[in-house]
């Protein structure tokens, strides 16, 4: 069998009925966008579950992380990674402080990188670390500039507080993103780590959606948050071309 008739072809038209703004989707709603009989879908989603390409919570399928992990065995990640280091590094010299990149990750952020001195913040972030989306610069302007469908799912569930700063109310939540939206920016004070204030940018790709962030994390009494705002907008601009000449092997 060869094409949609074939086990391959059906979990292809299954895992690309997921758009880029869908977060999950029901069994009704797979079968109708891939045009896969529902009892096809349903036998196939249990294998997929176990290999960890899909993921499953209540009723609706998730695409899994274990697609993230294949993936950085082809250039996608590893690009952004890649495009992105030299001036995460940059930053690190011009300001000294701790600077991350992260991509989404249902609910949270996933740090893909890290640059920081030996004394600079070593918690609660690392490489492949998570952290909620809510209430970290980096997570906040993922939502902010993301599809609308993520900030519903993320003001829906309880909003943990890490610290007696940390923004737990949906209403409050949506303003900071609004304030986001408007300064191009996401700044948030000792939510994740008392003393500690960290801003991000959103980083874009060629389709002009936002596929990760950067941010810089200082201490609160020696943070200069619009010089920090004014040297992530630089180099975010001069990521993006990096990345879509990579891409284009330019």
């Amino acid at each position: 069998m060869t094409g949609a008739n074939s086990v391959l072809g059906k979990v292809q038209l299954i895992l690309e009925a997921f758009g880029p703004d869908d977060q999950h989707l029901s069994l009704t709603e797979l079968s109708r966008r891939s045009g896969v009989a529902k009892a096809s879908v349903h036998r196939l989603a249990q294998e997929l579950l176990r290999w960890g390409v899909l993921e499953r919570r209540g009723s609706d399928y998730w695409l899994g992380i274990r697609l993230f992990e294949i993936g950085q065995r082809v250039p996608r990640q590893r690009i952004l990674r890649d495009a992105a280091r030299p001036y995460m590094e940059d930053l690190f010299q011009a300001t000294g402080e701790t600077i991350h990149l992260a991509v989404p990750d249902g609910r949270e952020v996933l740090y893909l990188e890290k640059v920081s001195g030996h004394s600079q913040v070593t918690k609660p972030s690392r490489v492949a670390g998570r952290m909620p989306m809510h209430c970290t610069a980096t997570g906040k302007v993922l939502l902010a500039f993301g599809p609308r469908a993520l900030v519903e799912e993320v003001t829906a569930a309880p909003l943990e507080r890490l610290t007696p700063h940390t923004v737990s109310a949906p209403g409050l939540l949506l303003h900071e993103l609004n304030r986001a939206r408007a300064n191009g920016y996401a700044v948030e004070y000792e939510q994740t780590r008392v003393g500690y204030v960290s801003v991000a940018i959103p980083l874009t790709g060629a389709t002009g959606l936002t596929t990760g962030a950067l941010s810089i994390t200082a201490p609160l009494y020696r943070a200069d948050v619009d010089k920090y705002a004014g040297l992530l907008a630089m180099v975010g601009h001069r990521i993006t071309k990096t990345v879509s000449a990579m891409r284009s092997g330019g």
